[in-house]
């Protein structure tokens, strides 16, 4: 059953990300990858807040973590875009941009699980 619920969690996250994706098209740009940006940074804030409610609170399901936080924000979020991004950046000349992608990526992703899991526990 879990598998099943990973398989379907992450089918949505894939649709997910398109989505975000689609929506940010047409603000993207080779400049600046926005939409893996807000992924990553959305998918953060959504980790903080399940990991409170789901592994610390209990509050939901077992089954929820498979769902949400392993096949959900695991299809949502991309590393391998990240990556991807940042070296294209990189090769296209955007040395400066691309380290500030990095880092703008990884400090705003910290943030937002930290801000998530800080608000949540308020609750």
């Amino acid at each position: 059953m879990h598998w099943l619920s990973i398989a379907i969690g992450g089918a949505m996250g894939a649709m997910g990300r398109y989505w975000v994706s689609s929506c940010l098209l047409p603000i993207s740009s080779y400049k600046f990858p926005y939409a893996t940006f807000s992924v990553n940074v959305i998918g953060s804030l959504l980790m903080g807040i399940l990991y409170v409610l789901i592994v610390e609170r209990g509050g939901l399901p077992e089954q929820a973590r498979h769902l949400l936080m392993v096949g959900f924000l695991g299809a949502f979020t991309t590393f391998s875009t990240f990556s991807l991004d940042a070296i294209s950046l990189w090769q296209n000349g955007g040395q400066t941009m691309a380290l500030i992608y990095v880092f703008s990526t990884v400090f705003s992703c910290l943030l937002a699980i930290i801000v998530a899991i800080w608000l949540t526990r308020l609750l």
